[in-house]
């Protein structure tokens, strides 16, 4: 794949700026009673089961914008924090790597597999932006493998490559078994299975450290 590095390294980029702004307004949103029923209602992700567009199912309904619009919901501080503060944390290498349009494409098309992966495998409804994030952290551990990072409950660095791995490893084991139930952990695979086939396919698999 041709692309060109920029030449400044940005803290906040555009599309990094731009969703912790959205999600952030979304997450404030729910707030509003009136607010949180129109958003849950209509833009969380719901399965085919629930009906499809105008024929409800406990009224709820699938809707084709879903597969874009449950990655801004996000259901506690917690939940919203920490997938913001990852994706500020690893995907500002990336956008400054790849450019704001690629690492847009590259966000919202593994936001999309993971719903998708997530409905097909699970069938329940789904909302916040971790298939992305994942998708994220994956790409930052293929392109970084030797970049090492320092994790609170660790004395020591440890390796991009191995974070993923981990972390991957942990999300099968999970969803297969389900000891966390209200986790959406094939939305997380989802997210690096399709961020895994999009590196790729866009042939970035050296280290570009």
């Amino acid at each position: 794949m041709n692309y060109q590095p920029n030449t400044q390294f940005s803290v906040f980029p555009p599309a990094i700026k731009h969703l912790l702004i959205i999600n952030a307004i979304f997450f404030l949103a729910l707030a509003n009673p009136f607010l949180f029923y129109i958003l849950t209602e209509f833009f969380a992700l719901y399965p085919l089961q629930y009906g499809i567009m105008n024929i409800p199912i406990e009224g709820r309904s699938f809707y084709p914008w879903q597969l874009i619009s449950y990655m801004f919901l996000h259901g506690s501080l917690g939940h919203v924090f920490f997938n913001l503060f990852a994706l500020w944390i690893f995907g500002q290498n990336l956008e400054n790597l790849w450019g704001t349009k690629r690492f847009v494409l590259y966000y919202f098309l593994t936001g999309i597999g993971a719903g998708i992966i997530h409905l097909l495998v699970s069938g329940s409804p789904v909302i916040g932006a971790s298939g992305a994030v994942f998708g994220i952290l994956l790409a930052f551990g293929m392109i970084f493998p030797n970049r090492h990072l320092y994790i609170l409950f660790l004395p020591f660095p440890v390796k991009a490559k191995y974070f993923v791995i981990f972390y991957g490893v942990m999300e099968l084991s999970l969803g297969i078994s389900s000891l966390q139930t209200g986790i959406a952990h094939f939305a997380h695979l989802g997210g690096m299975v399709v961020g895994y086939f999009l590196i790729r396919y866009w042939k970035l698999r050296t280290n570009l450290e």
